[in-house]
């Protein structure tokens, strides 16, 4: 399977030299690293070509690299159901940067980008109703990203004085920043051997 694998990538490389950065084959799955413009022309041609025929879109997701110009890696995983090999696609994305939609190509991604979108903030350019998909309409900030706080920014809750849901910024008590990961059985009648609490 590896050595399909590494022939795909190298097929990949020579078809096209101007989209694929880098295929790499690690723990028994290709992955190939591919320019942000050439982007949508490479999974049309992962779609349409006899030796790939990658007609499934199984998942678009993010990885946030916050200390990279580039901070984001846009991820994209295809099923060959004919040649019955997986790939992941990977583009590096700046914040400012538009990922080109590829829709045209694959009408299932709709979701997947307006997910992309909502938790990492991600613009995908072409794509035609680009919402939030699992947060409030008037959520602020990114959950993905990994400069998010936490506890959010703010909480929500049912006011029964006022028959309606409300928003309230965040408030943290200082009992609740207290945290001791010494152990896990904190409040047992017992101590485990190790677990012993150092003075």
């Amino acid at each position: 399977m590896s050595d399909a694998l590494e022939q795909l990538g190298a097929h990949l490389s020579l078809k096209c030299p101007d989209a694929v950065i880098t295929a790499t084959v690690s723990f028994g799955e290709l992955t190939v690293e591919v320019a942000l413009p050439h982007l949508l022309s490479f999974v049309d041609f992962l779609k349409a070509d006899s030796a790939c025929r990658f007609s499934t879109l199984v998942d678009i997701t993010a990885v946030d690299h916050p200390e990279r110009p580039a901070r984001f890696d846009v991820v994209y995983h295809f099923l060959s159901m004919y040649q019955n090999h997986r790939i992941r696609v990977k583009a590096a994305v700046r914040e400012e940067d538009m990922v080109p939609s590829i829709i045209p190509v694959h009408p299932s991604a709709n979701w997947f980008e307006r997910e992309v979108f909502d938790m990492f903030g991600i613009l995908f350019s072409g794509h035609p109703d680009l919402r939030r998909l699992l947060t409030d309409y008037g959520f602020r900030g990114h959950p993905l990203r990994k400069d998010f706080p936490t506890t959010g920014y703010t909480e929500v809750r049912y006011d029964e004085a006022q028959k309606r849901v409300v928003y309230e910024p965040v408030k943290l008590v200082q009992e609740y920043r207290q945290f001791d990961f010494l152990s896990p059985w904190e409040g047992a009648h017992y101590v485990l051997p190790g677990d012993e609490k150092k003075a």
